[in-house]
């Protein structure tokens, strides 16, 4: 009994210490906010002048500035302390606001930006990185994470120094201009749309970091880690910004009537697939394959990586509208539709043909049901999404089984049987499946698929034999692919030095 008189004491206690601070907190949280300016000092004082928009002292700018700072004071403390003219400058700046509230764009819209480019990179760090980490050997682990690792630091300051600028500025129907260099004019105050220009350029680094990261598992366990950061290097300057700027910069696809690639099936899936695929022909199959097992070595990571690209793909796909409206939901909505039907049809098929439905089949079809979906996401129907993700769910599966062992070549995560022929799949389908009000043309679609092919293929050869050269040979020895990746090349073990 005294004991728990003594704990309902002390309890009593904690509680009014608690709660005075919170109160104290509550007052002084105005106060400490309030002392945004001194409204005394110089730099904050307006004269008669300075509001005159005729005479030589009138600065909109240096006006709009001050203000702005003044009418955060007043929030807190209204206008004691304040003059005449800067109240009136206060004034000046909300009726500005008021009457041109894209100067500071959507707070909503730019909210949900950020989240976005938060969720995309999100997708490669750490979901493409678990994802492949776990579907290759325990001993080329670290050499996955290490690949995507860096390509996320590569490629955003490729995508500063010269990659935004290339693929958003005017040129030609291929590529564009020098304009944006290092982010030249891009300021807090500039925007693009209903968002700050530097909330977009954010959010389409994401898009680079991850569709180079992506190529990267079609050549698993046997690429030097000097020639994967090359060649993904170059072919980011010569493919991915071009087609970016092709489909989405006023480039050559706008060309072709009626067509749509909403969040990247072209740009990046299509793209980074066919990259993939020519590649890992010239690069040679793994040691052993097909006839020494290569099975994952850890079924879990890939679960959680697949599903950290399932939440982070309502990122790409939603975040493609750039902004918080109805097609960002509705986007939202088929995104979701889509994979849980690429999850479906693909156990299904897998359980009718071998017997067992695999965790590694559940989450290689989601990512087949995200691919597929991704240029549809802004215009498709509920019904075009469960098309698309069934369709690509049975034919990313033939494709990553039974033409891939046809065939003979060694895609070592089926990066193009996934990416590449989702994107192809749902691409081609996005044309057809079109909600009232939105043209498709699957011609369209066709062309835009044909050209990514192509130059994805040529500068993907290009871009690796140079590579190539610059890196001795650009594959392993035989003895480092027997010991591994990790050690060969890190000098690490993903678990410990028995790795």
């Amino acid at each position: 009994m005294r004991i728990n008189l003594e704990k309902n004491i002390f309890g009593a206690w904690c509680r009014r210490i608690f709660l005075t601070g919170l109160l104290a907190f509550a007052f002084t949280l105005p106060t400490a906010f309030a002392e945004v300016i001194d409204p005394s000092v110089e730099d904050y004082a307006v004269t008669a002048e300075m509001l005159d928009e005729d005479h030589a002292d009138y600065d909109s700018a240096a006006l709009n500035k001050i203000g702005q700072e003044v009418y955060k004071y007043m929030q807190f403390k209204g206008s004691d302390g304040l003059t005449e003219n800067q109240i009136a400058a206060a004034d000046v700046y909300f009726e500005g606001s008021q009457a041109h509230p894209e100067v500071g764009g959507s707070s909503g819209d730019t909210a949900w930006m950020i989240v976005a480019a938060v969720l995309v990179l999100l997708m490669t760090l750490p979901g493409l990185s678990l994802f492949y980490g776990g579907l290759v050997r325990s001993k080329n682990v670290l050499s996955i994470l290490m690949q995507c690792f860096v390509i996320a630091a590569v490629m955003s300051i490729l995508w500063v120094v010269v990659g935004y600028s290339l693929a958003s500025t005017e040129g030609s129907n291929f590529i564009g201009g020098m304009d944006k260099m290092m982010l030249k004019g891009v300021e807090t105050g500039t925007l693009s749309g209903t968002i700050p220009e530097s909330v977009f350029v954010v959010f389409q680094m994401t898009f680079i970091i991850i569709t180079p990261a992506l190529i990267v598992g079609a050549f698993a366990e046997r690429m030097k880690f000097s020639t994967v950061l090359i060649f993904t290097t170059l072919w980011a300057i010569g493919s991915y910004i071009p087609v970016w700027h092709m489909a989405w910069g006023g480039g050559l696809f706008g060309q072709f009537p009626d067509v749509i690639d909403f969040a990247g099936g072209t740009v990046v899936h299509i793209n980074a697939g066919i990259a993939g695929l020519v590649v890992c022909i010239m690069l040679g199959k793994r040691k052993g394959y097909p006839t020494t097992s290569m099975a994952p070595h850890n079924v879990a990571y890939t679960v959680i990586g697949a599903s950290l690209l399932w939440v982070g793909w309502f990122g790409f796909n939603a975040g493609s509208q750039l902004g918080a409206d109805g097609v960002a939901g509705y986007a939202m909505l088929v995104t979701q539709v889509a994979t849980a039907a690429a999850v479906l049809a693909w156990i299904g098929i897998e359980w009718i043909i071998s017997g067992k439905p695999t965790a590694v089949g559940a989450a290689t079809g989601a990512v087949a049901g995200l691919v597929a979906i991704t240029p549809a996401s802004g215009t498709t129907t509920v019904t075009g999404a469960l098309v698309i993700g069934i369709a690509s769910g049975l034919v990313c599966y033939i494709f990553a089984t039974s033409i891939k062992r046809a065939l003979g070549y060694d895609d070592s995560l089926d990066v193009f049987g996934v990416h590449g022929i989702g994107g192809i799949v749902g691409a081609i389908l996005t044309g057809i499946f079109v909600r009232e009000g939105i043209d498709g043309n699957v011609m369209s679609q066709i062309k835009s698929v044909g050209v990514t092919i192509v130059w994805s293929g040529v500068v993907s050869v290009i871009a690796f034999m140079i590579a190539k050269v610059l890196t001795g040979g650009g594959r392993v020895s035989e003895d480092e692919e027997d010991s591994g990746l990790d050690v060969s090349y890190h000098g690490e073990g993903a678990y410990g030095s028995d790795s």
